[in-house]
């Protein structure tokens, strides 16, 4: 027979039991973290507006309504010639949008190419000045 007594056989088989289950809830509460980490980050989707009271996500396609950001931009360069970014900046500015938001000038500057190429294209009285660093510089056309 062993040496060692039978309580403290029981006694390892019952810690070995412990440290499976704890190792258990341990991952149990991992597993929990995370879809805790996932609610929160839906609950922010659907009702979590910024600090300047604009969703956290925001669908750039629902700001402007059928050409008008076309319109816009030739408000804008009535004044003279304008590169995307100014021109950018103008329409979040007169839309009362928060214009240190980067990720909503650049969508919004992309927005503009498409815009004012589709309006070139048109021959809607807007065309390509050229480039200046990379930019896109806009004109109004001279109307005859």
């Amino acid at each position: 027979m062993s040496d060692t007594p039978q309580v403290i056989n029981t006694l390892r088989t019952k810690a070995s039991q412990l440290e499976a289950f704890i190792a258990k809830a341990e991952r149990d509460i991992a597993r929990a973290r995370k879809d805790l980490a996932h609610v929160q980050a839906t609950m922010i989707l659907f009702e979590a507006p910024r600090e300047n009271g604009q969703p956290a996500y925001m669908n750039v396609n629902a700001l402007f309504r059928r050409r008008e950001l076309a319109t816009l931009c030739k408000q804008a360069l009535a004044s003279g010639p304008m590169n995307t970014r100014e021109l950018a900046a103008w329409v979040i500015q007169h839309k009362g949008l928060d214009g240190n938001d980067r990720y909503l000038r650049t969508a919004v500057a992309l927005r503009i190419v498409q815009a004012l190429t589709m309006q070139a294209k048109r021959g809607a009285g807007v065309e390509r000045a050229g480039k200046v660093s990379n930019v896109v510089v806009w004109k109004l056309t001279e109307i005859d």
